[in-house]
């Protein structure tokens, strides 16, 4: 029982411990307007890169000068994988100025792009296959703007054909939509689910005699566990509205070198126990470090003016939902395990130690502005 345990336990956290940053993701703001559909779609150099080749020396640096010369193929490939209809009528897109912008995972090559259909509709259709061949990962998040309001939606591998009716969207639509968003970033948030996994991890021992030793019970454990949780909802929730609404707002290389100090330091507490009892405090200090992650996030998706605190309570809830998932899935399994040399020195040890490696290397990286993993 304990080892097939032990095998689903390691299964469940290798994804997050098998990838440094958030996986591929490319950014559609479409807006419908009479029968003309504008757009923008930021679309990263790094998958650019690995999908047609980029960076014609190879130096491991992508110049605005190499992007420039392969434009034309650029927007080929991506209109290539890119459909819009109105009302079953085909709407053939044109690039009509090119940029570059950066996001928080580097430089984006930004399409901004027209395409005039037949007539207006009331049903839009979209079809999304970029990088499909490639990554079986990738997302396309996407904003849709229509008679005032914003949507959301997410394409991917399993969701590439969508189908948008274009009324105005009910507040509880673009409630389940952001809903919708925090959880799926919590789950691609790879640094705040390697952060709020240092700290359950712990969370079925406790320290005795200056040495690890299981709970008797799983009340305790659950009891900790939701201190953790609440609180570090509670801190992210904080600043990410404050954030979102532009009340504050901190450089992103700031945070996001503060987010992986704050793995580090999670980890580090597994090995070298300094906040036994408190993880939850740390949980909350640090979480209103990670707000400021998730409202990045945000500020990719756009909020919707008329519906913002909706979209906000929304997203919130989502990235709870998220957690708590991990949370149904990551604790029995630790609870079983718990007095094991095999969730005691393998996986809390050993699991912290490797985190605290992989977190030390996003924390140079970020704060230097290097790359030094290629994941």
């Amino acid at each position: 029982m304990n080892w097939r345990a032990g095998v689903a336990l390691l299964l469940a956290l290798l994804p997050s411990l098998a990838a440094a940053h958030k996986p591929s993701d490319s950014y559609l703001v479409v807006n419908v307007s009479g029968d003309i559909v504008r757009g923008q779609w930021d679309i990263a150099l790094r998958d650019l890169d690995f999908a047609i080749g980029l960076d014609s020396n190879g130096n491991g640096e992508i110049t605005w000068g190499e992007v420039r010369a392969r434009q034309t193929e650029i927007d080929a490939y991506a209109f290539a994988r890119l459909t819009l209809a109105l009302d079953g009528s085909t709407c053939n897109a044109r690039v009509v100025e090119h940029l570059i912008d950066n996001h928080t995972d580097g430089a984006y090559a930004v399409l901004r792009f027209e395409a005039p259909c037949a007539k207006p509709g009331g049903v839009l259709v979209m079809g999304y296959s970029l990088f499909a061949d490639l990554d079986p990962q990738h997302k396309g998040l996407l904003r849709l703007e229509y008679d005032g309001t914003t949507r959301t939606a997410i394409f991917g591998i399993d969701a590439a054909l969508q189908r948008f009716e274009l009324k105005k969207a009910g507040r509880l639509a673009q409630f389940l939509d952001y809903g919708r968003e925090g959880v799926w970033h919590i789950w691609i948030g790879f640094d705040h689910i390697l952060f709020l996994l240092s700290l359950l991890l712990p969370a079925v021992l406790v320290i005795a005699h200056k040495r690890w030793r299981a709970v008797d019970r799983f009340r305790p454990a659950l009891w900790d566990v939701l201190k953790i949780v609440t609180a570090f909802t509670v801190a992210h929730s904080i600043t990410l509205s404050l954030a979102a609404l532009g009340v504050i707002a901190l450089p992103t290389r700031l945070t996001e070198s503060a987010i992986a100090l704050s793995v580090v330091l999670a980890a580090l507490n597994n090995i070298f126990p300094l906040f036994q009892g408190r993880r939850w405090m740390v949980a909350f200090g640090f979480g209103l470090i990670h707000g400021f992650g998730f409202a990045s996030v945000l500020a990719d998706l756009g909020l919707p003016r008329d519906a913002l605190l909706l979209a906000l309570v929304g997203f919130n809830l989502g990235v709870e939902a998220g957690q708590l998932t991990i949370v149904a899935v990551f604790l029995p399994l630790a609870f079983v395990l718990r007095r094991s040399w095999f969730y005691q020195r393998v996986v809390l040890v050993g699991g912290s130690a490797l985190i605290c490696v992989l977190a030390g290397i996003w924390l140079v990286e970020r704060a230097l502005n290097l790359k030094l993993l290629r994941f």
